[in-house]
């Protein structure tokens, strides 16, 4: 059995999570199946490092550390991982969407309140 790293000096949930539900991640590292994910052998890559998920859950392991179950659509994987082990992505938006978004969030409010610029 493998040994399990516990990096005794970190302790992360003092801390908020570093990822929200739903976020847009990556993967750092490529996972390989310890024999703990049901219907695939032992040592088949679950995930490549590069590939983008979903936080789909927030979880913790041994009292000390945040896992993030991550779905990942490519594979059909859900995959549990470390924080270090993610990497937050942000897709470019194209300005004209946010501005027309921006202009229609302030047009929506101002109707709201009733006041009018």
């Amino acid at each position: 059995m493998a040994k399990i790293s516990r990096d005794n000096d970190v302790v992360e949930l003092t801390a908020q999570p570093i990822f929200e539900y739903g976020q847009k991640v990556k993967s750092l590292k490529v996972v390989r199946n310890d024999g703990t994910y049901a219907g695939k052998d032992i040592g088949d890559v679950l995930v490549r490092k590069g590939d983008i998920g979903y936080v789909t859950s927030i979880g913790t392991f041994l009292q000390q550390f945040y896992i993030y179950g991550t779905e990942f659509f490519e594979t059909g994987n859900r995959v549990g991982m470390r924080g270090k082990e993610l990497e937050a992505t942000t897709d470019a938006i194209p300005s004209a969407v946010t501005e027309a978004t921006t202009a229609e969030a302030e047009t929506e409010a101002a109707n709201i309140s009733g006041v009018a610029e």
